[in-house]
């Protein structure tokens, strides 16, 4: 009788007549065959008896919390919650992220018994990685060594696999000596700790380093850069990678003080001047793209369907300093400078490279003033730029406060965006502003199933709190002559599922405490 895995199903598919065998046969090598898979370990020759397991000084589960765990991990609907998903239970694959989250940051360890499922998750969902990986610990490590299918743990820089990196001679040797993982891993735990002593480490044999890894390497030092960055980044700007030149060019330019930061504010000053005369701020855009533009980030070529000038322009107004607009503008603040007239038609690509220079340099004030007030009912909806971008640079409960007003005067249609960039759980005002925008659409016969995604970001971000707010909508209502046959019946489901989701969150987090 045939004992892989591939080779039981088929027989089991053509038969044993076929296979050869019997059925008692087959069921008893299938029998032997899982208790292999769940032993975790793939059996080969007998050799040196593997080291015992490390161990875990983090706490245990809670038994309640062990069981949800057990639960989550048993639904392999992975990335279910689409837009065809009906019925009223919570989509338990969605809710584990979450509850990896909160349990890693409550410093539990995961069950032994559970590991191999965990790493399981973790392999075939990439953004459950960190958090399985951690939840999995040094036991998780010790186990993804003896099972091939699991090796990306020790690749993926968990904690244990990246050296204490107060210890010199560990990091030089993982720098020199470790996967390319394992190295940005390692980068990333010394820049959060060490901004200087990272930057040393990647000039250490920066010239020898693939393009592709230059880069990312060079992206890690968005986290805690600074004008300490400068010597090293100026360099890059000559490197024989155009992307590596260009992410250089990107972190400078948000460094105010930079010197590429100084550069393109002086072109930036030959572009954009106050007319007096008129009234109105006044531009001319680059009439060429010189050597040392591009040298500075700014790409010569535009994309199908934009002019040249208007391209070069806006690529040297958002790399400009925002600064710069305050002194050329006569002292005035953002929220002034942004109602000046514009000439020739340029608002509209200087104010989106405004919106892109606050997002850059991470300024609030400037992303607040282009922003404004939440557009009032009457307003037709024309945000400039990004504002889901310009919102992800604001406070908190800021940002959720200005979502909740755009909700209320707009629904949810062109909110979505905006949604996914606000803090999880959504502040108080918003989940409301949620939930009565989608009682209002239910109520006007909209398709339930039209707001499916806004649905389903509401099971995962809204408080669990507003359960109760919710569920006054899960009843099944008349229908009219205006709504679609059988959509309120849809529209009950899914708010079911909703207010269920959100108890199911609050029992969850109750179990981790």
């Amino acid at each position: 009788m045939t004992t892989t895995w591939a080779e039981l199903v088929g027989t089991a598919l053509l038969g044993t007549g076929r296979r050869g065998g019997t059925p008692e046969e087959l069921l008893d090598a299938a029998a032997l065959a899982v208790a292999r898979r769940r032993a975790g370990v793939r059996t080969a020759a007998a050799g040196a008896r593997p080291a015992t397991a490390p161990h875990d000084p983090r706490p245990p589960l809670p038994e309640a919390a062990r069981r949800r765990l057990s639960l989550l991990l048993a639904d392999r609907s992975a990335g279910g919650g689409g837009g065809s998903r009906r019925g009223a239970a919570p989509n338990l694959a969605e809710l584990l992220p979450q509850w990896l989250a909160e349990a890693d940051a409550r410093g539990w360890a995961a069950p032994p018994e559970l590991l191999p499922a965990l790493l399981d998750a973790a392999r075939a969902r990439t953004d459950l990685r960190p958090d399985a990986l951690a939840l999995a610990g040094p036991r998780g490590l010790w186990l993804a060594e003896l099972n091939a299918d699991w090796r990306f743990a020790l690749r993926a820089g968990a904690p244990g696999v990246v050296p204490d990196t107060g210890d010199p001679g560990a990091v030089r040797t993982l720098w020199e000596e470790g996967l390319f993982a394992e190295r940005v891993a390692l980068l990333a735990r010394l820049r959060a700790r060490d901004p200087v002593q990272a930057l040393e480490l990647l000039r250490s044999g920066w010239a020898a380093e693939r393009a592709e890894d230059r880069l990312m390497f060079l992206d890690s030092l968005r986290e805690g850069l600074s004008l300490q960055d400068e010597p090293f980044l100026e360099q890059a700007l000559a490197d024989r990678s155009r992307n590596v030149r260009a992410t250089a060019a990107e972190l400078l330019s948000a460094l105010p003080g930079s010197a590429l930061a100084a550069r393109m504010a002086a072109r930036a000053r030959t572009c954009v001047a106050w007319d007096p005369t008129a009234g109105r701020i006044g531009v001319e855009a680059p009439y060429e793209c010189d050597a040392a533009m591009e040298r500075d980030g700014v790409v010569a070529i535009p994309p199908a369907g934009r002019g040249e000038r208007s391209w070069w322009f806006g690529q040297v107004v958002d790399a400009a300093p925002l600064a710069t607009w305050r002194e050329r503008f006569g002292g005035r603040t953002p929220e002034e400078v942004i109602a000046l007239p514009v000439a020739d038609d340029w608002q509209a690509d200087l104010h989106a490279a405004w919106c892109r220079a606050a997002v850059r340099q991470g300024d609030a004030s400037w992303a607040r003033a282009l922003l404004g007030p939440a557009p009032a009912p009457s307003t037709a909806v024309s945000p400039v730029g990004d504002p889901a971008k310009l919102l992800s640079i604001l406070p908190a409960p800021e940002r959720a406060e200005w979502v909740a007003r755009f909700i209320a005067a707009h629904g949810l249609s062109e909110a979505f965006q905006m949604l996914a960039v606000c803090a999880v759980p959504w502040a108080e005002p918003l989940g409301a502003a949620v939930v009565d925008a989608l009682d209002i659409a239910r109520d006007a016969g909209s398709y339930p199933w039209s707001f499916s995604g806004v649905m389903g970001l509401a099971e995962r971000c809204m408080d669990p709190a507003e359960a109760d707010r919710a569920a006054p909508l899960a009843a099944v209502p008349a229908e009219s002559a205006d709504t679609s046959p059988g959509a309120g019946a849809y529209w009950a489901e899914a708010f079911q599922r909703l207010v269920g989701t959100l108890r199911l969150r609050a029992t969850m987090l109750a179990e981790l405490a």
